[in-house]
């Protein structure tokens, strides 16, 4: 008999890519909220999903620095296994009346943190990710009016998105286009190549969180063209805010909505 969450599977379980949840997470996240045509936001939306009533076209574009781990925290302890950086565009939808997020790109730094992606119905991809990170000693920005945290998202030798974000006050939130339980698909083409061996729209969300205070601020956002992305289409067309939070995390599992 084989063992593991996830592939490969072997006699131990060691090898798999993956532990089975809960998974926890603790982790900054730099936040860019904006406004793009709406067209652009419902071409990614697959049905039975339509656009959000009200504010059709928001977008929020999260850099993530994370720490993870499973419920043993032994991750941690092996930092390699348990760091990664993600960039992240999120949308909102509506299901059967319910308005909930969306994530429509991601990318990732880790193996693992992809293979996680491929279960939660988080369409995960390489990349390469960094951000300020704030520190209160030296020249690192501290968590304070006009503190400034850039990042940039980069994949297949071409950069995508750079942000500048000034911080200016406090903030009860840390947004709203992300706010809301995450409606994604978890999909795997036949083998035949005739149709879909798995095709679940599901439900998922946090099973706890906590979080630290949130600043909000300005953002200067640039997304930038390449020949195999299309982060681009979702073009800036007015700015929102800008956040910076820190938070812990935990998932485990979620709801399926549909099955076909």
């Amino acid at each position: 008999m084989t063992r593991g969450f996830f592939y490969p599977k072997t006699a131990t379980g060691a090898s798999s890519l993956i532990p089975p949840p809960p998974w926890h997470y603790s982790g900054d996240l730099l936040t860019v909220e904006y406004r793009t045509n709406p067209d652009r936001v419902r071409e990614l939306l697959p049905e039975p999903l339509e656009l959000a009533e009200e504010d059709p076209g928001a977008v929020a574009l999260i850099w993530a620095d994370w720490q993870s781990c499973s419920d043993s925290r032994d991750e941690l302890l092996d930092p390699v296994r348990s760091q990664y950086k993600e960039a992240f565009v999120v949308v909102r939808c509506r299901y059967q009346g319910t308005t909930y997020s969306r994530c429509v790109y991601i990318w990732v730094d880790k193996d693992f943190a992809i293979a996680r992606g491929i279960h939660q119905g988080y369409p995960k991809k390489f990349g390469s990710i960094h951000m300020t990170r704030p520190h209160p000693y030296g020249p690192a920005p501290k968590l304070e009016a006009g503190a400034r945290f850039g990042a940039t998202l980069a994949a297949a030798d071409r950069r995508l998105a750079q942000t500048v974000v000034t911080l200016r006050e406090p903030s009860d939130s840390n947004g709203f286009v992300n706010g809301h339980p995450m409606a994604h698909h978890r999909q795997l083409p036949s083998i035949t190549g005739d149709g879909q061996a798995l095709n679940e729209l599901i439900e998922s969300g946090a099973k706890s969180f906590e979080a630290g205070p949130a600043w909000t601020g300005d953002a200067e956002l640039e997304l930038f063209p390449a020949p195999t992305e299309e982060l681009a289409r979702l073009a800036v067309h007015e700015p929102i805010a800008a956040y910076f939070r820190q938070v812990g995390v935990v998932w485990d599992g979620g709801t399926v909505l549909e099955n076909r």
